[in-house]
């Protein structure tokens, strides 16, 4: 089956798998989590947050489905508008770049590469919108940390924790994130973008692809002119 991948839009909020739906990790100050923790409704905040970030800045989100199920999505927005961006040993993030929150795949997905898909969707919006940067903050695995909890400054919300909420760092730099700012547990990790970032990738492997087939040509023919001689 095929992965597509769209922008998220307001109408379509409901769309987004349960913990996506009700995940507040980065949309709220952790403080006011905690303080609010028996009577906020997760669900709204998170819908009130998407609103917001949509109606003054654009889109800040991707979903991507495989068949008609959705398979996973993720979240960017400008560092300000992220209470818990500033919250991180490796903060602030850079003045001319997005934050790229959380990408969750859901467990149906699994296998299906939808995460270089996202990333590409993501890339790609922000390429059209002048954006020079995407940062994230990565997790690396640490059994220690795990141990004792270790979240950055503050208690995850409404039992979400930091490996449900964040991003490995690994993977980031898989997809050609560098790391930028060095921190053992949460270092922050930033992909440089301009308006050919795909348009070069495309042309390498046409290129790659070219060469590769003059290569195939040459051979045969080197290999039918010796068989004439004989």
């Amino acid at each position: 089956m095929s992965t597509r991948v769209t922008p998220l839009l307001l109408s379509g909020i409901d769309r987004l798998p349960r913990h996506s739906r009700r995940c507040v990790f980065w949309e709220m100050d952790p403080d006011t989590v905690d303080e609010a923790r028996v009577f906020a409704d997760p669900e709204f905040e998170k819908e009130a947050w998407l609103s917001t970030v949509m109606l003054q800045w654009g889109s800040c989100a991707q979903i991507a489905t495989v068949g008609e199920k959705v398979a996973a999505c993720a979240f960017y927005a400008p560092p300000n508008m992220v209470p818990r961006a500033l919250l991180f040993p490796t903060s602030p993030v850079s003045a001319d770049a997005i934050l790229l929150t959380t990408m969750r795949i859901e467990p149906h997905a699994e296998g299906f590469e939808v995460g270089t898909d996202l990333i590409r969707a993501v890339v790609d919006d922000l390429v059209r919108r002048n954006v020079r940067a995407l940062e994230a903050f990565g997790i690396r695995a640490d059994a220690e940390a795990d141990a004792v909890g270790d979240t950055p400054s503050a208690t995850a919300a409404n039992a979400c924790s930091p490996h449900e909420c964040m991003i490995s760092a690994d993977f980031l730099e898989d997809m050609g994130f560098d790391v930028v700012a060095p921190h053992h547990r949460f270092p922050r990790l930033r992909l440089e973008l301009d308006r050919d970032h795909g348009w070069k990738e495309e042309v390498e492997a046409a290129l790659d692809r070219l060469i590769e087939a003059a290569s195939i040509t040459v051979e045969d023919f080197a290999g039918r002119t010796t068989v004439g001689v004989q």
